[in-house]
């Protein structure tokens, strides 16, 4: 088998999981499939070099978070608007005016991240949740680099001290300090009393079908009472269901404005948005990201970027 051949049979089983580590590291699915691009021509090149010592995976995932370090050096962090100030709970709210220069937090498609294996999915599901995500934007690159690896992928201390060119000591100390600011930070969510599937995907048609018929007294059953809104790239979120739905019904939802189409991102239910720019035609608006507890919505993350479409599988432009 040619070098390269073999190589791509070796390595390209793990692009998923190593996508799902870079998004991890830089909050940007773009970026990270960048990154990953650049982590297999890195190890491609070097692959006459790998000696076996360590397992191709450990050994790919030492290159993955080397590039993510390098690119984070010139990289701001990555955040959401709840990270940034506090939330009204008036819908009267005049709206702060979109800040598209800065780089907001992105939602990762389930599809990219090993959504055909169900496997891969329960287990990666809360390593990817949009709370870990904007929180791991907190802590210094090094010390989320010590995190993503111990905690969410259970690499062994002295693993990860080999991984990043450090003692165990260094990790052991880094954990502790990321530990303690993200505690500092709040609860991420990661534990949530979540329905099964098919009740999951039940509440997301329920919330779709709202949308569609600019109804949103059938949102009312859907959210919580202490549900949150945010809208990236608007700075201004709202908390409280009165604030939620006053905003919704009174600035967004107009029978024929919205079409969404149901999807998944970050483990967590998601809609692809289109608005009506003409007659039978809807241009892509962004993406929509619901964290539920319970059976019930407790954060609505609409992501308002439409180059987010395509990496859902879906065109710019709906006709008909």
């Amino acid at each position: 088998m040619r070098p390269d051949t073999e190589f791509a049979a070796l390595a390209e089983p793990f692009r998923p999981e190593l996508l799902a580590h870079c998004y991890r590291m830089l909050g940007s699915i773009h970026e990270a499939e960048d990154l990953v691009q650049e982590t297999y021509l890195r190890a491609w090149r070097a692959f006459d070099r790998f000696e076996g010592r360590s397992s191709l995976r450990r050994w790919l995932y030492a290159i993955a978070t080397r590039t993510c370090l390098t690119a984070l050096e010139t990289r701001p962090r990555w955040p959401v608007p709840s990270g940034l100030g506090a939330p009204s709970d008036d819908h009267r709210t005049a709206l702060a005016p979109g800040e598209p220069a800065v780089p907001w937090l992105q939602p990762a498609p389930d599809a990219l991240l090993g959504g055909d294996d169900p496997a891969a999915v329960v287990a990666g599901r809360a390593g990817v949740r949009l709370a870990l995500i904007a929180a791991l934007q907190f802590l210094p690159a090094r010390q989320r680099a010590v995190l993503t690896l111990r905690d969410v992928l259970a690499f062994r201390t002295a693993e990860v001290a080999e991984m990043l060119g450090t003692t165990a000591a260094a990790v052991d100390g880094a954990l502790r300090r990321a530990r303690t600011r993200l505690a500092e930070a709040g609860p991420v969510e990661e534990d949530l009393a979540e329905p099964d599937e098919d009740a999951r995907r039940a509440l997301l048609d329920d919330y779709v079908e709202a949308f569609a018929r600019a109804d949103p007294a059938a949102l009312i059953e859907l959210l919580r009472a202490d549900v949150e809104l945010e809208m990236p790239p608007t700075p201004t979120w709202f908390t409280g269901r009165d604030a939620v739905l006053g905003f919704l019904s009174g600035r967004v939802m107009r029978r024929g404005l919205w079409h969404m189409v149901p999807s998944r991102a970050n483990g967590q239910p998601a809609c692809v948005v289109y608005r009506r720019s003409g007659a039978g035609r809807y241009e892509a608006y962004g993406v929509q990201v619901l964290t539920l507890i319970g059976a019930r919505v407790a954060r609505i993350t609409s992501f308002n970027d439409p180059g987010l479409v395509p990496a859902f599988g879906l065109t710019p432009t709906l006709t008909g």
